[in-house]
């Protein structure tokens, strides 16, 4: 069914492009750049061999990424697809 100057089907591409969209958004997010360090940014320890080989390009150690990914994330509400009559709303 469309409403107003939507098409049919419109909602549900728009629901499956803003998954994709958030995808991407948290795998880009989650992959570390550059070269590993040797000791962590935050904590100054040593960061084990085998977490650097494991992950390239690796800045924590994992007490201090543990501690990171259990911070909450603040992220826009904003729908980049919208269509008009979302907007409207």
């Amino acid at each position: 069914m469309a409403g107003g100057w939507a098409q049919d089907g419109a909602v549900n591409e728009q629901i499956e492009a803003s998954i994709q969209d958030e995808l991407a958004r948290m795998k880009a997010a989650k992959r570390p750049a550059g070269e590993s360090l040797t000791h962590c940014a935050e904590c100054d320890e040593p960061i084990p061999e085998a977490r650097r080989l494991a992950i390239p390009g690796v800045k924590l150690c994992t007490d201090c990424q543990s501690a990171r990914d259990l911070r909450p994330v603040n992220r826009g509400g904003i729908n980049r697809r919208g269509s008009k009559d979302s907007q409207l709303r």
